[in-house]
């Protein structure tokens, strides 16, 4: 890998260095899911989300969100360290921090490939409406269909919150349309699911060919048996088919 250039070069020093994020992880895997399935990559997960999905395989980022804070200029140092070439910013939900503009931006002015993994339930880029630079080299935009809704005998005020919070259309299309390339993954649960996905998609106007249709479930057993019936209508459709790679090398666990 090329060198990375001095710290002191990057866009925003006095920004990263001010501004601090909620991180629950940091590690190196490969990524799992999407265009970018088998790359080497630096994860930084963030700790705090605005949905609570009741099928969520990261709960200690969520439900129970723990972690430390961390400042931009300690998250750039940390990839710096790895030597890596691609950063995932991941979560929880990495859009509700307003320090995530400064920490993407300082890290695309060091070379590294940059991928938001988001529900698209908010946008702090806004405040920075002037600016023409993508937001990111690859925007991950998981909208949350209704089978995440939690459980409203359990959790009735979440599940309100989550119900009025996970389909913000005009947000999701503002962040496709500022970022250089974007990827739309859809977590089925059954059949049922196949008309909202449409409609998503026919909402948020994205091509066949940036949609990724990833099965629900946390486990190789549950992933093998989702595929018999989801392989078929994603080829029907001209889908990407995504598999969760990450549960099949490592099982699901916290650091991959």
């Amino acid at each position: 890998m090329t060198a990375l250039p001095a710290l002191s070069t990057i866009e925003h020093p006095a920004r990263a260095t001010d501004q601090n994020l909620k991180v629950a992880e940091t590690f190196c895997s490969r990524q799992g899911e999407g265009s970018l399935t088998g790359v080497s990559s630096f994860f930084v997960r963030v700790s705090g989300c605005n949905l609570r999905c009741g099928f969520c395989d990261t709960p200690y980022a969520s439900w129970n969100p723990v972690g430390r804070s961390m400042s931009v200029a300690q998250l750039i140092a940390a990839v710096r360290r790895a030597d890596v070439e691609h950063v995932v910013l991941t979560g929880g939900e990495p859009m509700i921090f307003s320090s995530l503009p400064a920490l993407a931006s300082s890290l695309r002015s060091l070379g590294i490939h940059v991928t938001i993994e988001t529900a698209g339930t908010a946008n702090p880029f806004l405040n920075n409406e002037d600016s023409d630079e993508p937001i990111c080299d690859l925007l991950s935009l998981s909208p949350k269909l209704s089978n995440s809704t939690p459980d409203r005998s359990r959790h009735l005020k979440w599940a309100d919150r989550h119900e009025s919070r996970r389909l913000p259309i005009d947000t999701m299309r503002q962040l496709i349309d500022r970022s250089d390339d974007h990827q739309v993954k859809f977590v089925v649960d059954t059949e049922d699911d196949f008309d909202e996905i449409c409609s998503v998609i026919d909402a948020l106007d994205v091509a066949a060919s940036h949609v990724w249709i990833m099965p629900q479930g946390v486990s190789v057993d549950r992933l093998d048996a989702a595929a018999d019936f989801l392989l078929p209508w994603t080829r029907k459709h001209g889908f990407h088919y995504c598999d969760r790679m990450h549960i099949r090398w490592y099982g699901n666990r916290p650091g991959t």
